[in-house]
């Protein structure tokens, strides 16, 4: 079985009744709108977002379960599926998991505002039935996702990235939005501020891994969705690279730095950087890292108490780390 149904098995009819609830959240007297969030529900991802809201919320209060919790998790999917079309339009990208995207099938126009729609619905749901403590924690959420996005773009203007920046960019850019679904599951259902804060905490760590995994994706010859070395292409400055660069002497600097900088579009000299950062250790280092983010997601669960929703947890822990695309 399909290792993302084994874990959405205990929230199973929880996860069926939300895809009514989100459909019902983008609701429209606008055709056109209605039309496009149509199609935005049918292609739908694994929902791994809504999954932490309902996995972390049922652990934090041993099955427990509220109305809001429903809120949090359509707030979350709203204002995560309007960053995603807006990114759509900013990257020019056509696909989006497998798919047409909005922007291509109607325009760059109509994306932006069907993002800002999304938007406003998301806002509204938590403003219209008072669930400010959920609106704030997904406010941070944009705000930082935002900033990480533009450090990123500043960075890879000068390819000066150290290693604790990297982290910021993916703590913000990745991890923050996990986090925000973590701390919406656990306050939707009354836990109490520490509760609130580990369960941030828990989703920042599993984000961060998650981010490191898809750089290492960068360096693998699997079929993964994207071609080997896109990242080096479109000179983003991942794990992998940055270590290499950091231990590596000035002179392979000077000559790394050179072909992502100048020649970043030719194949060769791209193959030749992935073996270079092979060579070098820069892959062994990385999983390094995305093991010590496992363990301190996983040593926070270990404060709570065993039920199946923290066993559907630690399943996603290791999904995350483990996963093949």
């Amino acid at each position: 079985m399909n290792p993302v149904e084994i874990i959405k098995r205990p929230i199973l009819s929880e996860m069926e009744l939300f895809e009514e609830k989100f459909k019902d959240s983008m609701l429209s007297k606008v055709p056109l709108l209605n039309r496009i969030t149509y199609y935005i529900v049918r292609r739908k991802g694994k929902q791994m977002r809504p999954m932490f809201v309902f996995l972390v919320a049922k652990m934090v209060s041993n099955g427990g379960f509220d109305e809001r919790t429903y809120r949090g998790a359509s707030v979350v999917e709203l204002i995560h599926t309007a960053t995603l079309v807006h990114d759509d339009v900013v990257d020019d990208s056509n696909r989006r998991r497998g798919f047409f995207s909005i922007n291509a099938l109607w325009k760059n126009k109509i994306a932006v505002l069907v993002g800002d729609f999304l938007l406003s619905k998301g806002l509204l749901l938590s403003i219209d039935n008072g669930d400010f403590d959920l609106l704030k924690l997904i406010s941070i959420a944009v705000r930082e996702m935002s900033e990480g996005e533009l450090l990123q773009i500043e960075k890879a203007r000068k390819l000066d990235i150290t290693e604790d920046i990297y982290f910021d960019i993916i703590r913000k850019k990745t991890a923050t939005l996990i986090a925000a679904c973590c701390g919406i599951g656990a306050a939707s259902v009354g836990a109490n501020q520490d509760t609130i804060h580990q369960m941030r905490k828990f989703g920042e760590y599993i984000g961060i891994a998650f981010q490191i995994k898809d750089d290492l994706f960068d360096y693998s010859e699997a079929k993964i969705g994207k071609p080997t070395g896109i990242d080096i292409k479109e000179q983003k400055m991942t794990l992998p690279l940055i270590y290499t660069l950091n231990t590596c002497s000035s002179e392979e600097k000077s000559l790394l730095i050179n072909s992502i900088k100048k020649h970043n579009k030719d194949k060769k000299r791209v193959k030749e950087v992935i073996a270079f950062v092979k060579e070098h250790g820069g892959i062994e280092y990385t999983i390094t890292k995305m093991g010590e983010y496992k363990s301190k997601a996983i040593a926070i669960l270990d404060n709570y108490p065993d039920n199946e929703y923290k066993s559907s947890l630690l399943k996603m822990i290791n999904y995350v780390v483990d996963r093949k695309i």
